[in-house]
């Protein structure tokens, strides 16, 4: 009777029988009598038990040599077992090697970031990138659903494009069989396009930003889904992005649970996330950041990241005594890992520390009509207990397609940002569009800009003009707010940050 051939996902369905596994060696340790195989197969990890007694001379002596990530196809036991990895082991009956893995170079022991990065091509292999690329996958599949369940239509955009979309100094230029053109930093303008033939559209897809900025919430490439609809309102948009925002976590806590429990992730915060989120006005958030509140909260984080840093201090410490001590090599690399995990994290709070007098001096100084940058963005959403809108930006600030406010004689735009709790800043930008031919006119001279590059764009206003709106949710930046994520680059499958392109 042939064996059952199956994956590490699909075990809890054949408790008792016997299976066949296809992957590869995560890790492993022996004894004289017994060899313990992790194997991970794409799906999961499962513990793999090995006894010296129960399987012929040469399948020990296999299992015992096989190295790290070599490929391996293991028959043998279904067993339950609460402590093991996905609660299921394996105690095997024959171990067949496929192919060696020899030198692998991402062992056990502790590696700095620069390292993984170069090495990211078979970083993806780890628990933790794994565990991340997982929750990405459901989320993108969130996004689409949200859409395609509401009655939007997928719109495909150009990567390339001949004008500016945002900003002119953040664009990527190509040459174009001789001409100028430049990848696009959104597909708004030509989604807007699409929303007068169909009503309610979105796309989704990569854009580019040339912002040679290393903070943690930049890269030059990354993905975006931008919605545009037809006939609503600014209200209204804020409604759906609130609904869609909500939709997302929702499918990320039911579905990637354990994914999440990898990341230590404490999901109390997206647990209780709740409608309606917190809108305030631009003017409002530059009150709240030059008042007391910004204040007290800066302070307050002084205090916590300080004190955090002394415990941080004291286990290292602690670990380095339990170090000195040790005498087997596993419990040596375990808390070699450890001491070098607290010290990259003590390291990480003492730069939030030394930022703290600068922010505190950048909010006190915050004038009406700036931009709101990372530091602010910060403070507003951590003295927030959910997402924030903040709307109606100064003209000044922001893009020339957003639509003018005219109940104040066009100070504002009819847009938003929205910025997710625990101080990850913005995730969605959006905005009514201006609809009227000769302000979008005079918006893009008043910019600086020739109407003439835009005359394909300013025909929308010309044949049946209505009020329509939409926003952008960027992938990364989310990723990074569901899994509770210090860096943007762990967010993407092969990050593009500026000076790193490879692999």
């Amino acid at each position: 009777m042939n064996n059952t051939n199956t994956t590490i996902d699909q075990l809890s369905k054949h408790v008792g029988q016997q299976v066949v596994l296809t992957g590869w060696l995560y890790n492993s340790r022996s004894s004289g009598k017994i060899a313990f195989l992790i194997v991970r197969d794409g799906t999961g990890l499962c513990q793999c038990i090995v006894e010296k007694s129960s399987v012929p001379e040469d399948v020990f002596e296999q299992a015992k040599g096989l190295t790290q990530e070599a490929s391996v196809r293991i028959e043998g036991l279904v067993r339950e077992e609460p402590r093991a990895p996905g609660g299921y082991e394996l105690h095997v009956t024959n171990v067949q090697p496929i192919a060696p893995s020899v030198h692998y170079p991402i062992t056990p022991k502790p590696h700095g970031i620069d390292f993984l990065m170069r090495n990211r091509h078979l970083h993806l292999r780890s628990k933790r990138p794994w565990a991340l690329m997982r929750i990405r996958y459901t989320i993108i599949d969130a996004v689409r659903r949200f859409f395609d369940s509401r009655g939007f239509i997928l719109i495909d955009t150009p990567i390339l494009t001949p004008s500016a979309g945002e900003g002119a100094q953040t664009l990527f230029e190509v040459d174009y069989f001789g001409e100028p053109v430049y990848l696009a930093q959104t597909g708004q303008l030509y989604l807007e396009s699409a929303a007068m033939a169909h009503r309610k559209v979105y796309c989704f897809g990569p854009t580019f930003r040339a912002e040679k900025s290393k903070t943690r919430r930049h890269l030059t490439e990354f993905w975006m889904v931008e919605p545009e609809v037809a006939f609503i309102t600014l209200d209204e948009l804020m409604g759906l992005a609130e609904d869609f925002v909500c939709s997302i976590v929702e499918a990320v806590l039911a579905d990637r649970k354990e994914e999440l429990k990898t990341l230590e992730r404490d999901t109390s915060p997206l647990e209780a996330l709740k409608r309606p989120f917190a809108r305030l006005s631009y003017s409002q958030a530059v009150d709240l950041l030059r008042g007391p509140a910004a204040q007290d909260f800066l302070a307050g984080e002084m205090e916590r990241l300080q004190s955090r840093i002394n415990d941080m201090q004291a286990n290292i410490a602690k670990l380095q005594a339990e170090l000195a001590n040790a005498r087997k090599p596993a419990q040596q690399d375990l808390l070699t890992r450890q001491i070098q995990e607290a010290r990259d994290e003590m390291a990480d709070l003492q730069e939030q520390l030394q930022h703290i007098p600068e922010h505190m001096k950048i909010v006190q100084d915050f004038r009406w009509g700036d931009d709101l940058g990372g530091a602010d963005e910060t403070v507003i959403s951590r003295t927030h207990d959910r997402p924030v809108f903040v709307h109606h930006y100064p003209r000044e600030a922001k893009a020339f397609y957003m639509k003018l406010e005219t109940e104040d004689q066009g100070r504002t735009v009819r847009n938003f940002d929205l910025l997710a709790p625990e101080g990850y800043g913005e995730i969605i930008g959006g905005s009514m569009r201006e609809d009227d031919y000769d302000t979008l006119v005079s918006r893009i001279k008043e910019m600086g800009m020739n109407p003439e590059d835009y005359a394909w764009y300013l025909d929308l206003r010309k044949y049946g003009s209505v009020p329509h709106g939409g926003f952008g949710l960027g992938i990364e930046r989310t990723v990074a707010w569901i899994c509770g994520l210090k860096h943007i680059r762990e967010t993407i499958p092969f990050p593009r940050l500026l000076g790193k392109v490879y692999p």
